[in-house]
């Protein structure tokens, strides 16, 4: 009875936003660096040499990042995606994955890489606990794949990584995640689609976001689900498929002729911030509670107080209650209201945003 009690006390005290979004997905940069220089993400005419990333005594540590997660998974979190920046860039990252899947409360626990790494550090990740892996690529074309990894990935090494991961046995399996761009790579879709039909390899095709301040964002430049649904479904025809969970952000469809599924990811056309439920820690320790964020709430400073071990965890857990409590982001909705959006061609608002390196996608 006094357990029954417990767990009701702790689910009427998990936090629910403005719009009644309760907290359930925490994202987590590990690492600020990236050996890519995507345009989109981290252009090297911006992220140069000379670039000022963090220092390792900026960073949190293992031990900070895991107080933060079992803070957040008391409040409801039950799923956490490890970003970056690289993640697998981070040394140690299998001794995180460990202790955060150890965690009271948490079901999943995902990685989002670019895959380089992936042949060295998958069998360690996956012993550790990791359910699920994520790899970014967005062409294969060799010519249109090094334009938009900045000139600094290898796509052999890519797909390598990509082969190790389902090497490894990740239980929840391997995603291609696909930024597509207008006049990029939109006619190189089939290309990764084919190549991953029948692996049991599910490929997110990502609508071109505006995110963070550095991409040159233009509506013009974004090809909408709608459209690339058609063009694939001329070629392979396609049936959609219930959401796995409430709030799932891919819209799934699975090939008719039993060759796999797809999902389509479309922020621009089709913003599904009504059902969004995640939170992101960036890798200097602030909280954000949007994609497209302007402002995060310092918590490393927080964490590197003085305080008792039980009284940091009580401050921690109530600023993470206060933080999402008083949540009322809803960008991808309201941009759909802009003016400047409203015109092709015309460039996305001017607000600053968070880059996307440093909080991850």
């Amino acid at each position: 009875m006094e357990d029954d009690q417990t767990s009701r006390a702790a689910r009427a005290a998990r936090p629910v936003d403005t719009y009644g979004r309760p907290m359930r997905d925490l994202r987590i940069s590990v690492m600020d660096r990236c050996n890519f220089r995507c345009p989109y993400c981290m252009p090297d005419a911006t992220y140069h040499e000379g670039f000022r990333f963090l220092g390792p005594k900026e960073r949190l540590n293992f031990d900070e990042i895991e107080r933060v997660a079992r803070m957040a998974a008391e409040l409801g979190v039950t799923k956490i995606r490890l970003t970056g920046g690289e993640p697998l860039l981070r040394p140690g990252l299998p001794d995180l994955v460990r202790r955060l899947s150890a965690l009271p409360g948490i079901e999943d626990v995902a990685l989002t890489t670019n895959g380089v790494l992936l042949p060295r550090f998958a069998p360690a990740l996956r012993q550790a606990g990791l359910l699920r892996v994520t790899v970014s690529l967005d062409s294969l074309d060799p010519v249109i794949f090094a334009r938009m990894s900045g000139g600094r990935g290898s796509l052999p090494a890519v797909l390598e990584g990509i082969d190790a991961a389902c090497a490894a046995g990740f239980e929840g399996g391997v995603k291609i995640n696909t930024v597509v761009q207008r006049g990029v790579n939109d006619m190189d879709v089939p290309d990764i689609l084919a190549h991953f039909r029948h692996t049991g390899v599910t490929v997110r095709l990502i609508e071109y976001m505006d995110v963070g301040n550095r991409n040159g964002w233009d509506r013009a430049d974004v090809v909408p689900s709608g459209e690339l649904r058609a063009r694939i479904a001329a070629l392979w025809p396609l049936e959609a498929l219930p959401p796995r969970y409430h709030g799932e952000v891919a819209r799934r469809y699975r090939y008719v002729d039993g060759a796999g599924e797809i999902g389509f990811v479309s922020s621009v056309s089709a913003p599904f911030c009504g059902a969004c439920a995640r939170a992101r820690l960036s890798s200097d320790g602030k909280l954000y509670t949007c994609l497209f964020a302007t402002t995060g709430t310092d918590l490393r400073t927080l964490l590197r107080g003085r305080a008792s071990d039980a009284e940091a965890d009580r401050q921690l857990r109530a600023a993470l209650s206060r933080i999402w409590r008083h949540r009322t982001d809803r960008y991808s909705e309201e941009r759909t209201r802009q003016p400047a959006f409203l015109v092709s061609g015309e460039k996305a608002s001017r607000q600053e945003k968070i880059e996307m390196h440093y909080i991850g996608g």
